[in-house]
């Protein structure tokens, strides 16, 4: 919705398809809703609550399962993309669009809507660049000093051998994942535009990808690794150039803070209900006896953990203006990239509870930057969390070290917001831009790893050794032969 903005705000008219309420609206943002019922609200929330509840620590084992935690949105994301709503935009002949943008999901099947509209292809990610993307724009995976899915590496440093095996690992798991996940989304394509003869197939559908935005800015995150120019990285780009008003509410709050102030947001996803309710007691009975004021994300403001002076509950923050208000000291977060990106942006230590995803590998990762601590959610007990938040607060290193690092993540030629308006314009201005596209994209797996150039090699090393040997054998033969002949005769002599 960030992208979105930037295009509306620049004159361009932007129709959004989506099943949730949009955080982000403008007057040229066309919103195409097909909510949700009040069942299917409940299905989301206790697929969440399902992942919230188990341990995420292992990437692969995590991915495998999220597959069955997260069926119903997978298939609701079909749902969507086949109601009639959605199938009228691109069905029905007066309506004119110039370019789709796909916001990632595990839903490489919706870039056929692309091709019913014979536009150019963008996709965005709220991730960093990963395995899950290299195959689509022709990225090559370095993983001799690549890690993958955020594997925590002190930034410029080389990779151990336990790190490199860990990594090659991980990325085999995902070969694995890639295969089954790849099925399932055949299937989805299928059902969606059937036996349409004009519809490519679907393991084609990536070549009419243009571009893709990444959630990451490498030069100060880090990894360092080659990118084709159809990766572009905006890492921040929901971050405001300068921060809007806070509601009147937290404004007073913060404003007259006498001990400065902690916020504390689990994110959009992961809610209250979701956490285990001894768990929350925990959380407020340190947080109610802190001299510091808190802001919390709480959904349900009629069941609250508690009542405290020093406690703000609010069912919607906005998270980006509370961390740039200067009393704010401590971000305690569920360690997603946007909330990171935040925090990095405005200089502030952190304390991660991560649940799922890239979380864990995000909250490692900023650890050991030095911007904060990491705790287990699932484990979390009163005196180390009480412990770690004093730690971080009282602590200068961790708000030296992320304020130094913000200086680092805003130093760019151009703003996520300018690189995101210029490339989507570029890609318009110049129909696609198939000039930015790896051949790699093109090619087929034995061509793009040279398989059939090794195995012509080998086969010619092969006969070459096969004739070595048999011309051995034939002047081995001939010289014993010759030996022989030369013995018989001395003996007739």
């Amino acid at each position: 919705m960030s992208v979105a903005k930037v295009l509306a705000e620049n004159g361009h008219n932007v129709t959004v398809v989506t099943a949730l309420k949009p955080p982000i609206t403008h007057k040229d943002i066309n919103i195409v809703r097909v909510p949700l019922s009040e069942e299917d609200q409940k299905k989301m929330s206790a697929s969440i609550g399902s992942m919230a509840s188990n341990d995420n620590t292992n990437v692969v084992a995590m991915m495998f399962r999220t597959l069955g935690q997260m069926r119903f949105m997978f298939d609701k994301t079909r749902d969507i993309t086949m109601s009639p709503i959605v199938t009228d935009l691109y069905e029905n002949k007066g309506n004119k669009f110039d370019l789709v943008i796909v916001g990632f999901f595990i839903n490489n099947y919706q870039l056929g809507i692309a091709h019913k509209l014979k536009t150019p292809v963008v996709i965005t990610s709220a991730m960093p660049l990963s395995e899950m993307f290299s195959h689509m724009v022709g990225n090559p995976s370095e993983l001799s000093y690549v890690p993958t899915f955020n594997m925590a590496v002190d930034h410029g440093q080389t990779l151990t051998f336990k790190q490199r095996l860990t990594s090659y690992l991980t990325s085999f798991g995902f070969s694995i994942f890639s295969i089954v996940l790849e099925n399932q989304n055949l299937k989805y394509y299928k059902q969606i535009f059937g036996d349409d003869p004009n519809m490519p197939r679907y393991q084609d559908l990536t070549k009419n990808i243009s571009l893709i935005f990444f959630n990451s800015h490498a030069i100060s995150e880090g990894p360092i690794r080659p990118n084709v120019p159809a990766v572009i990285e905006v890492g921040g780009i929901q971050i405001k150039d300068q921060p809007d008003p806070l509601p009147k509410n937290i404004a007073e709050f913060l404003d007259t803070a006498p001990n400065d102030a902690i916020l504390l947001s689990l994110g959009s996803n992961v809610q209250g209900e979701h956490l285990k309710p001894e768990t929350v007691q925990k959380m407020f009975n340190v947080l109610s006896k802190l001299k510091q004021r808190v802001v919390w994300k709480w959904e349900n403001l009629d069941k609250t953990p508690g009542k405290s002076s020093n406690i703000l509950f609010s069912k919607w923050l906005p998270q980006d203006d509370i961390l740039a208000h200067p009393k704010i000291k401590l971000f305690i977060t569920h360690a997603g990239k946007g909330g990171v990106s935040e925090a990095q942006y405005h200089g502030k230590p952190m304390l991660a509870l991560p649940v799922f995803g890239d979380q864990h590998g995000n909250a490692e990762k900023m650890v050991k930057e030095g911007f904060g601590l990491t705790m287990k959610l699932l484990e979390l007990e009163e005196q180390p969390f009480h412990e770690n938040i004093r730690k971080v607060l009282e602590d200068p290193q961790y708000a030296e070290k992320v304020k130094r690092f913000s200086q680092l993540y805003r130093d760019r030629p151009a703003t996520a917001r300018q690189t995101v308006l210029y490339w989507m314009e570029y890609v318009l201005r110049h129909h696609g831009a198939p000039h930015l596209q790896s051949p790699v994209v093109h090619m087929s797996f034995i061509a793009a790893h040279n398989l059939d150039v090794y195995a012509l090699i080998i086969s010619l090393l092969l006969v070459f050794l096969f004739a070595t040997k048999l011309v051995i054998r034939f002047i081995y033969r001939k010289c014993i032969n010759k030996k022989i002949s030369k013995n018989a005769s001395k003996k007739k002599m």
